[in-house]
């Protein structure tokens, strides 16, 4: 159930169609509480395998109401609590294995549990809205089928407004529309698209290690590498296209995880469209208040920069580090940090030279746009390495070329995204330049509905002919 199956999305409407069918609040709390009970249920039948989930569970809400007791008392120690529990459940590389537990437990949606948890416990000590929370609330934002596997990460003020306002408006056919039409485009993304990047990607891999031409060691070295950003796209915004359809049918708008990443004329732009909540929760609860004090404790306009530069690869350093237990995705963390910390100076240098007028002519040129999207997606793809690899399959992958080799993987997988990104561009341009009836045709009903339809044939025929389910959702396993 925690994959992007029929299975998941015929449960999702079964629940929206109870939850809908109840008016008061309360009803419809209890109601997504056992549906999400039910779906956590679902990856395991040993009951000791949920203990460690629901004792953090437990934890985390006592640790909310110690820091409505104590202010900022006892913040920092509640927190470093919270963080070394959750440090703890999820076995990172670093804590002795005589310290962890000796039975297999279920963690599904724990890292996303913990952001919410953390923005309860950091709001908590100056928003009285954020005091008092009760307990069947304070599961419900936490461990909401709809949210739990991938998000996107809300803040618990939207889930308490969004919770009210589908309680006092019923949805229309036009949100109903809207929904199916938004599950049939993540169906599409995951089972059909991402399974096809899949399969080649993997073969592509399996044949670089084999007796290859040149030609064709080039080819299967930059498929490997660039067709799993592909794929995780397709993969991680799909799911939740996914789950921002669900939501609609149960009367809840969530907000937007993904912006056309791959459009970002910089690594910096680019974490403003890729998971753009996580982006939001850590530019709100670490690069924020980390520059600030920065600012204040080293008040030097010479420096101003400086602190920037590093704020920057702080936040994203800790995005490694959320992600996975390992070193490997440690040094992961340390290329996004290295990312937009490089594209930050690279800001500020050009804005003092140029001024920040020509800096934002040149930005404009569509020379410059074009090789700066394939550049951000080539960065992107190489730093994904430690993410889909651990450092032994890493070091088997690399040495099955030699570096002049690779040197012209990596030219050519800048070169052939600069250019497929380019005629992408061109090609939405001109989509959506067709007008009728005053809006853009690829807007229109009939449209709409014929594309969607066709995805929709396509995605079951594909679940029918195929002997394989599509492939499991990368984020649920952080």
């Amino acid at each position: 159930m925690a994959g992007p199956s029929l299975g998941f999305v015929g449960f999702a409407m079964l629940v929206a169609l109870l939850v809908g069918a109840v008016r008061s609040l309360s009803g419809r709390q209890w109601i997504m509480l056992v549906a999400s009970g039910l779906f956590l249920a679902s990856f395991s039948k040993d009951l000791l395998a949920f203990l460690p989930l629901v004792g953090f569970l437990v934890v985390g809400f006592g640790a909310l109401r110690l820091v409505e007791k104590w202010g900022n008392q006892g913040f920092t120690a509640v927190l470093v609590g919270v963080l070394a529990l959750f440090v703890w459940i999820k076995k990172y590389a670093f804590v002795p294995s005589v310290l962890t537990l000796p039975f297999p437990y279920v963690t599904i949606g724990l890292s996303y549990i913990l952001f919410r948890l953390l923005h309860l416990i950091i709001e908590a000590r100056g928003d009285a809205s954020y005091l008092g929370i009760p307990f069947r609330l304070y599961l419900g934002y936490l461990i909401g089928f709809n949210t739990l596997v991938a998000g996107p990460i809300q803040r618990f003020d939207e889930f308490r407004d969004q919770e009210a306002f589908a309680t006092d408006n019923r949805i229309s056919l036009g949100d109903i529309g809207e929904a199916l039409a938004r599950i049939v485009a993540g169906l599409w993304k995951t089972n059909v698209l991402a399974a096809l990047l899949s399969y080649y990607r993997l073969e592509a891999l399996a044949r670089l290690s084999g007796p290859l031409s040149p030609l064709d060691q080039l080819l299967n070295g930059a498929a490997t590498f660039a067709l799993y950003a592909l794929f995780l796209y397709c993969n991680f915004s799909g799911y939740i296209d996914i789950v921002l359809g669900v939501s609609r049918l149960l009367g809840v708008r969530l907000p937007e995880n993904f912006d056309r990443p791959f459009s970002a004329t910089s690594f910096i732009d680019f974490w403003n469209r890729w998971h753009i909540t996580l982006s939001r929760w850590l530019r709100t609860y670490i690069y924020n208040p980390l520059l600030i004090s920065l600012l204040r404790r080293f008040p030097s306009p010479n420096l101003e920069s400086a602190w920037a530069t590093l704020a920057f690869f702080v936040t994203f350093f800790l995005v490694g580090a959320w992600h996975g237990q390992t070193t490997a995705f440690l040094f992961f963390g340390f290329l996004q940090g290295l990312g937009v910390a490089v594209n930050k100076l690279y800001q500020i240098t050009l804005m003092k030279r140029l001024g920040r007028k020509n800096f934002e002519k040149l930005s404009s040129l569509s020379l410059y746009a074009v090789l700066a999207r394939g550049l951000t997606f080539t960065w992107f793809t190489f730093t994904l390495t430690w993410f889909w690899a651990s450092w032994d399959e890493a070091t088997k992958v690399w040495s099955s070329l030699h570096v002049s080799q690779w040197m012209l993987v990596w030219l050519g997988i800048l070169a052939t995204s600069s250019i497929a990104l380019w005629l992408w561009e061109r090609a939405r341009r001109a989509a959506l330049s067709v007008q009728w009836r005053q809006r853009p045709l690829l807007y229109s009903r009939r449209v709409r509905t014929a594309w969607y339809t066709a995805l929709l044939v396509v995605v079951v025929a594909a679940a029918v002919l195929s002997n394989q389910s599509a492939p499991e959702i990368v984020y649920k396993d952080f």
